[in-house]
């Protein structure tokens, strides 16, 4: 089993890292390969809604601009969870992370995330957090992921990684996470191999409505 932790920080070491290897560190404990992907610096552009990942349907985006989103759509195809971790900059995610991540979900939201474990958390020197998290956690609600909980928000506190290691109760949030996503990952094993299906679509196929009459 195998899961992608997305460093959405343009800081290698910092705060949001410390918080992801803290889970990795978890998750490692309870036989789970755990890989870091740090994000590049370089600009990302949003999705501009062209369509092509929808006609091609190679769960690649094709924008090949050298970012981050096919990198991660790639580690997808074999990944079993994802975390997905970002500072808190003017009391919201990181402008990168969302660009990349308005396009990772877009091309694989609906077949390569479907069913997989995943957990967001977020950096912080003071505030902005919950608001940071409730941006993020709607990229795995929306394409069919379990959402990992732990004790308390998905947060750490800290203007530094050394800060953010003295932060007990952040730190045993981070390992609530990696633990139950070793345990949801080795449940979820364990019905496949009793013969449990993954749950699909209700109904079928997803259903498309807008509001204009």
């Amino acid at each position: 089993m195998k899961a992608l932790l997305i460093n959405g920080s343009p800081h290698k070491s910092g705060c949001t890292y410390t918080a992801l290897s803290i889970v990795a560190e978890e998750l490692t404990a309870n036989s789970v390969e755990a890989e870091i992907y740090q994000i590049p610096v370089n600009a990302t552009s949003g999705c501009v809604a062209c369509g092509g990942c929808m006609r091609t349907k190679n769960n690649r985006c094709v924008i090949d601009d050298g970012s981050a989103v096919n990198v991660i759509l790639e580690k997808m195809e074999t990944a079993d969870a994802l975390v997905i971790g970002s500072p808190v900059y003017y009391a919201s995610p990181a402008g990168q992370l969302l660009s990349v991540l308005d396009r990772v979900f877009f091309v694989g939201g609906r077949s390569l995330f479907p069913n997989k474990p995943a957990a967001v958390v977020c950096s912080a020197r003071r505030a902005g957090t919950t608001a940071t998290l409730d941006v993020l956690m709607k990229y795995p609600i929306i394409s069919g992921m379990p959402v990992v909980p732990s004790v308390y928000w998905p947060m750490v506190h800290g203007q530094s990684a050394e800060e953010v290691r003295k932060d007990k109760e952040g730190v045993q949030v981070m390992r609530g996470i990696g633990w139950n996503m070793a345990w949801l990952l080795q449940c979820i094993a364990a019905g496949r191999e009793a013969g449990i299906k993954d749950p699909g679509v209700p109904g079928g196929e997803k259903v498309w409505t807008n509001f204009i009459r």
